[in-house]
């Protein structure tokens, strides 16, 4: 994060906002200034994704859905404005942390052993590292003592929309965020792979709520998408997963997307469609049938 800081401070904060007196490298400086970062930069991120998958990606028919809420789209984008400045908290020392050298973070390829081999190893265990470990964080905010108090809101949206991506209780978004942030205090990243891995893992998560359930017939089985993630919402106690099933399967919370089996969210409004046409069709054949008699 101290790439993005540095960016900050040399074209906004050093020439327009902080006195001369107040040096980029004071500490309190620097928490004032990743608070800004990180509010703008989430909501930036969040209102660009979801907004682009929302007119461009999503399934618009599945706000015909019989458990689409009034006003959904607004609740949800209500609900992730409130909740970003809280998850920034615990985001904001985190990052702290990483601009002050305690993470294993570096600047240079050419400095490390494995050079560009290790930066795109680095990459898979990230995602294989983060997989694991949200998981079992989000298995963990299903327990029955836990759900009720942090995880319940996130499943208010039981038909999500791109805009459900980020409307968390803000401590259930900061602990599914939490083995991004660990991952670099352990492992040694590149600090601009860093970056471009956060922000994949946000158009990710605004990806398995944007209702598009196409997914080559090789990875269905492999990688967790809209159409996995959509039961888990449905129906609660399935595809824990973030990025792939294999935890799933392990775990014994696998199942195999109703969407895929023509039974999901979009089938039952086709179904719904097709029956109210037919009944439509037949109360007119009806009237038309009286109308005859009388004739």
């Amino acid at each position: 994060m101290d790439v993005v800081l540095n960016y900050a401070d040399s074209y906004f904060f050093t020439p327009y906002v902080y006195p001369d007196t107040w040096k980029e490298n004071d500490p309190w400086r620097q928490i004032a200034s990743l608070l800004v970062v990180a509010n703008v930069g989430g909501y930036l991120l969040y209102f660009i994704v979801a907004s682009l998958n929302y007119f461009l990606i999503f399934d618009k028919r599945l706000l015909k859905h019989s458990q689409i809420l009034e006003n959904q789209i607004q609740k949800e984008i209500l609900c992730t404005v409130i909740s970003v400045p809280f998850m920034s908290i615990p985001t904001v020392a985190m990052f702290f942390l990483e601009v002050r050298g305690y993470s294993k973070l570096y600047d240079n390829v050419g400095d490390t052993r494995m050079g560009y081999v290790g930066v795109f190893i680095s990459m898979f265990t990230f995602i294989a590292f983060t997989d694991m470990c949200i998981y079992w964080i989000h298995r963990f905010l299903h327990h029955k003592h836990v759900y009720k108090h942090l995880h319940k809101l996130h499943h208010k949206w039981k038909v999500p929309t791109p805009f459900a991506s980020h409307a968390f209780h803000p401590l259930d978004g900061f602990l599914q965020s939490l083995p991004y942030h660990i991952y670099p205090f352990l492992f040694p990243l590149h600090k601009v792979t860093y970056l471009g891995l956060f922000v994949f893992v946000n158009i990710w998560t605004v990806s398995i709520h944007d209702g598009n359930y196409r997914v080559p017939e090789s990875l269905k089985s492999l990688v967790n998408g809209s159409a996995h993630h959509m039961d888990h919402h449905l129906y609660y106690n399935y595809n824990y997963g973030q990025f792939f099933t294999l935890w799933d399967r392990i775990g014994g919370s696998f199942r195999y997307p109703s969407s895929f089996e023509g039974c999901g969210p979009i089938d039952q409004i086709l179904a719904k469609e097709r029956e109210s046409a037919l009944k439509n069709g037949h109360t007119n054949g009806v009237k038309n049938g009286d109308m005859k008699k009388k004739e």
